[in-house]
């Protein structure tokens, strides 16, 4: 029988034994979390403060946002203070913590951008019925659910991993935890839960896909039936930020967690995880500011407001 030691905490990756490196990356990180705080942050405030951005999609979108600060607020802010303290380790519960949180930030992002595609297929082909279907109570439901099914998702993620026994390196070669790398560290042959939990994720992943497919459906061909070039660019500019931004953050997402855990650690797991857990949130704010007149609009007549005061 192997002797089995209690793991009481983990080491994370280091990006380089030279402190200058290391210095050069927590600056990395830490320009583009300052990015990412401040593009969220921005879009909470104004869809807060500008009652014409209290419409279901705007409300949406604060959510999304939310969901973004704490997702790179999990990560991020960590692997910065390791860099510059000499000092990668975690503790059990601590990744154990960190662990769930990512599942169910991410996860709840998904939902919520399922939910968001719905909006949009309701705004464009039924928009008579818009206020009446989409009206704030079925709003909060729609982002409670959202939230629920994550925390369910990340719990049901965190039991089946914490629950292996961890026996080889404590190393794990990421900047934060995550499935995969636990996976390889752990010495269980045994991982019945880990595959049932994992094809129930991609069930989940699946579903959300194909529904967010059904909605964009009719949508491409209502938008594509407006006789007038203009509102059929106004049509287009709603949605094509959201595909841009379910695109980076499904195929990433996938790719990152179907990738089989056996094959070996490559600068393309790290550069996947990148793309998954920090530029989504880093780019959603760009992408939905730079196309949306009313986001652009509020910003405006923010800075105008406080310039005069």
């Amino acid at each position: 029988m192997t002797n089995l030691t209690m793991v009481t905490g983990f080491i994370l990756m280091n990006f380089s034994n030279t402190w200058e490196l290391q210095v050069l990356h927590a600056i990395l990180f830490l320009l583009i979390y300052l990015v990412a705080l401040t593009g969220n942050l921005l879009i909470i405030t104004l869809i807060s403060l500008d009652e014409h951005l209290h419409s279901a999609m705007y409300f949406f979108l604060k959510h999304l946002s939310f969901l973004d600060l704490c997702l790179i607020s999990t990560t991020l802010p960590k692997s910065i203070t390791n860099s510059l303290s000499h000092n990668h380790s975690i503790s059990f519960m601590g990744c154990a913590l960190q662990f769930f949180l990512v599942i169910l930030f991410a996860a709840s992002e998904l939902f919520l951008l399922t939910m968001m595609s719905y909006d949009r297929y309701v705004a464009i082909c039924k928009p008579l019925h818009y206020e009446v279907i989409m009206t704030r109570v079925t709003c909060i439901k729609m982002a409670t659910a959202s939230w629920l099914n994550g925390g369910l998702v990340g719990a049901m993620f965190s039991a089946s991993i914490f629950t292996l026994p961890f026996c080889n390196s404590k190393e794990i070669h990421q900047f934060f935890c995550d499935v995969p790398s636990l996976l390889r560290i752990s010495c269980s042959d045994i991982l019945i839960g880990v595959d049932v939990t994992m094809a129930i994720g991609t069930v989940i992943g699946i579903t959300c896909f194909i529904s967010i497919a059904v909605s964009y459906g009719p949508i491409f061909s209502t938008v594509l039936k407006i006789p007038t070039m203009e509102d059929r660019s106004k049509a287009f500019s709603t949605c094509l930020p959201h595909l841009i931004v379910l695109m980076i953050f499904i195929t990433t997402a996938i790719t990152v967690y179907l990738k089989p855990p056996q094959e070996s650690d490559s600068v393309l797991d790290l550069l996947l995880s990148i793309f998954y857990a920090v530029v989504p949130p880093t780019l959603n704010p760009v992408i939905y500011s730079l196309r949306n007149k009313d986001i652009k609009s509020s910003l405006r007549k923010l800075v105008t407001r406080k310039y005069l005061s």
